[in-house]
């Protein structure tokens, strides 16, 4: 018999898939369609086996669809902008062009080693001038719509980087990338107004049945929808300070207000002078990140801003604060302080001696009681005027009617959730397309200008400064509108703009005249499936939500949400941590596959635990898998090859104990529950009880042919066989391609019409019942349908593995759950 030689039979089968096109998309509308899609890579060139579990889950599920017979659509790109090229550029002085082409080169090498299969003719990279023209166009759509536009803020600021960073770039106050403590930095910058889609945002959550939980929550959390009153608390020396809050029921019970260090009440006090200590104490604060003041850990700290306000409910005199714990970006960047009721103030309130005045009575209580924390919940009003005896619900509605009538105050609705920031200061990334006129201001460049090219043969300044400010050639350039001078911008879009919308591209990925056809996305889209991470559950995929709303609206699609179902994949971790190169816990594909070979290193990624959770990779599962794909080469060609009449050796590690069918129709049953499951497992990613079911098949036909050595030329054992190799070709396509060819079949394995279970060959006579002592795993009988408790539990004592477990002990309990289980429990 022929060994199984991986190293020969995987480039095979590569090559053959290749030629045939069996992952070329066939446009064949008489089919059903199928977009499976996995998040496109960063270029880093650095492909270890924790990368790749979602690519591996997502060709498992192509290779069944296409079995299926569904017109799949399976591409694959590269988020080629960025930062680490950038920052690979100054470091090793080499293009950022040139680092990320060769990434990208040795990461398609890494994705053909494990055998996933894209439309390679449908690629694309965001890089490109082809593709990043078409991002241009999405910028200028949205500005022409009303949805980009250009205004001050404040923004995490790394010096050393020398760019604004996003609240989640910044880790413990310093930049993720460089470590360089971030400060504050309002510069004019480039927004969309993602804002104007915050309710339908949060409601189209409700319409993603097929998303998990866990994201869709992290979704309402970010978009941060609150009912509440804006209250307006007058100062004494004239004007107000607006604050917004949802618990307005306790409105009886501020004592002091809050402002944030970039309050223009700020301002104005200090342009009128204000303390040394104030005017330090808001400079440190403006430069602290804004992630930095959201850390609820954070000592909270603050001083007086020498104002005083009015309580509008009560008339009493409050004095106005600048803490750390309140952001501009949220409300209106000024609170009134409740420490009875808000664990913040109360905090804030002992630390600086402030009062304190109890409004909501907990459950219970009895007034008067010294509070040793604030009581955050709902409760009965008291000392709080009219209102006082009324629940908080209640309150809340009539305390808010009465600030209306009175002029103080305004029902409102509020979002956590801010514009999008897309202004990068930085090189490699694409063009903002948009020039600066001193007689026209601010000018889109024409689409029939575009792409805006990015120039490639610039000098990289080691301060991470912008090659782009000191260009005069792309600088300087002519009014599309006057034609005078004018100027280009030199920040680049935030790269999370190019992969909010390349699902759309691979449609048309080379047309040069359109971004995407209207026709095919509204057919191919939303994408049935979409795999990856959950670091992305915010960020890219609200920003892929609005895009797709946004491009609705200006009728160039009819569609509202991008992704039909998203499944996130867990990480693969050793030695209990992520896998990192930094960690010295990475496992190398080229080490393991020139070991192993491809499927087992598939299979083992599949099997090693449920993929939504994370799992631990050992060297022991992975000999596992590599010895169970040569129990299946062995045993597929000794019940089916020339050399049928050999006695089949001994499974590796022996057969599962009671792992046995009584007749054909015994193994037909088996068979045909096998494909149920596994179908079942692929199609709602249990792909390691799949590969369970498969073993438990293969252990079954193993134990099948040594009862009965005769049975190799029987239609049920051809069957099973046929069955087990389809039935793997999805998880550990290599092998299967080849077993296929040598079992008799004439074409690739993935043309073949997926297995249908045979609903008559289901009902079976018997049933496999397990049984325990004490709780573990002594035998697995096999028992007529309907058989007794008695016959059950005698059949079970006369097993001989059974027998020798009970023997000299004492049966206190014989559990039994009809056609499951027995199990003795003993002394």
């Amino acid at each position: 018999m022929d060994a199984y030689r991986f190293h020969e039979i995987e480039p095979k089968w590569r090559r053959h898939w290749d030629e045939i096109g069996l992952f070329r998309l066939k446009l064949d509308e008489k089919r059903g369609k199928f977009y499976c899609l996995d998040m496109f890579p960063y270029p880093s060139g650095e492909l270890h086996v924790g990368h790749g579990r979602n690519y591996i889950l997502g060709d498992s599920l192509a290779r069944m669809k296409l079995m299926q017979g569904f017109d799949v659509l399976r591409p694959m790109g590269w988020d080629g902008f960025g930062l680490p090229a950038e920052n690979a550029a100054i470091e090793r002085h080499i293009h950022p062009a040139e680092w990320t082409r060769a990434n990208i080169a040795a990461m398609k090498r890494q994705f053909e080693q494990w055998g996933t299969g894209f439309d390679w003719g449908r690629e694309v990279a965001t890089c490109d001038p082809g593709y990043y023209k078409w991002t241009q166009w999405f910028f200028l759509e949205l500005y022409g719509a009303g949805l980009a536009y250009r205004g001050e803020a404040s923004a995490n600021w790394c010096p050393s980087c020398r760019t604004v960073l996003a609240n989640e770039q910044v880790v413990a106050g310093a930049c993720e990338r460089c470590d360089t403590p971030v400060t504050q930095r309002k510069l004019e910058q480039w927004f969309f107004k993602i804002t104007a889609y915050a309710q339908e945002l949060l409601d189209g959550l409700d319409e993603l049945p097929h998303w998990p939980e866990r994201v869709k929550t992290m979704q309402r959390n970010w978009i941060g929808r609150s009912e509440g009153v804006d209250i307006e608390f007058p100062l004494e020396n004239g004007g107000s300070v607006r604050c917004f809050t949802t618990r307005h029921d306790t409105i009886f019970g501020a004592t002091y207000m809050v402002v944030a260090a970039e309050h223009p009440l700020l301002d104005d006090v200090l342009r009128n002078g204000g303390s040394a200590e104030l005017r330090e104490f808001v400079r440190k604060e403006r430069s602290q990140s804004i992630a930095r003041r959201w850390e609820p850990a954070r000592d909270k700290v603050g001083v007086f801003s020498g104002v005083y306000a009015r309580n509008p409910m009560t008339g009493r005199r409050i004095p106005v604060w600048v803490a750390n714990y309140v952001v501009v970006e949220y409300g209106t960047g000024a609170v009134m302080a409740v420490p009875a009721h808000d664990q913040r103030d109360f905090e804030f309130a002992r630390k600086y001696s402030l009062d304190l005045k109890e409004v909501i009575l907990a459950p219970g209580k009895t007034p008067g009681q010294t509070l040793a924390e604030a009581y955050e919940g709902e409760g009965t009003l008291v000392d709080s005027g009219e209102f006082t005896g009324l629940a908080s619900d209640l309150a809340r509605d009539r305390i808010a009617g009465r600030m209306e009538e009175t002029g103080v105050g305004r029902r409102v609705v509020r979002f956590k959730l801010r514009d999008w920031l897309v202004s990068r200061q930085r090189y490699w990334g694409t063009p903002i397309p948009v020039v600066y006129c001193e007689r026209c201001s601010v000018v889109p460049v024409p689409e029939s200008s575009l792409p805006v090219i990015l120039p490639e043969d610039v000098e990289f300044d080691p301060s991470g400064r912008s090659p782009l400010l000191t260009r005069h050639d792309f600088l300087d350039t002519t009014c599309p509108r006057c034609g005078g001078k004018a100027r280009r911008e030199t920040d680049t879009l935030d790269t999370f703009v190019d992969s909010a919308w390349y699902y759309l591209r691979y449609l048309t990925p080379h047309d040069p005249n359109i971004a995407f056809s209207r026709e095919m996305v509204n057919r191919w889209l939303p994408v049935d499936l979409y795999i990856g991470g959950i670091e992305h559950a915010i960020l890219h995929l609200m920003y892929s939500r609005f895009i797709i709303k946004a491009l609705r609206d200006m009728g160039h699609l009819s569609f509202s949400e991008p992704f039909e179902r998203l499944f996130t994949q867990g990480m693969i971790c050793m030695n209990g941590a992520k896998m990192s190169k930094s960690k010295g816990n990475v496992v190398s594909n080229e080490e393991l596959i020139g070991r192993y070979g491809a499927d087992t290193a598939r299979l083992y990624t599949l099997f090693i635990g449920p993929p939504e959770k994370d799992a631990e990779w050992t060297e022991k599962g992975v000999e596992g898998a590599h010895r169970f794909l040569q129990r299946v080469w062995r045993q597929v060609l000794e019940c089916s090859g020339p050399e049928a009449a050999r006695e089949p050796q001994e499974p590796s590690g022996g057969a599962a104990v009671g792992s046995r069918v009584r007749g054909p129709a015994d193994l037909r049953a088996k068979v045909h529950e096998t494909i149920v499951k596994v179908t079942s497992d692929l199609e709602n990613f249990r792909h390691n009880t799949a590969v369970s079911s498969l073993m438990e098949l293969s252990n079954v036909i193993g134990a099948y042919v040594r009862d009965d050595p005769s049975s190799r030329s029987e239609p049920a054992l051809r069957e099973a066989v046929r069955t087990l190799v389809v039935l793997l070709s999805p998880m550990a396509p290599h092998v299967s391609e080849e077993l296929w060819r040598r079992i008799g079949g004439t074409r690739s394995v993935f043309l073949e019409p997926w297995p249908a279970w045979d609903p008559a060959a289901l009902k079976r006579d018997t049933q496999v019942v397990v049984v325990q002592v004490n709780g573990k795993l002594r035998a697995r009988l096999t028992l007529p349908v309907g058989a007794s408790r008695a016959a059950a539990e005698a059949a079970a004592r006369a097993d001989k593995h059974v027998a020798a477990n009970l023997s000299g002990r004492t049966v206190r309990q014989a559990i039994h759950v009809e056609g499951k289980l027995v199990n003795f429990v003993t002394d």
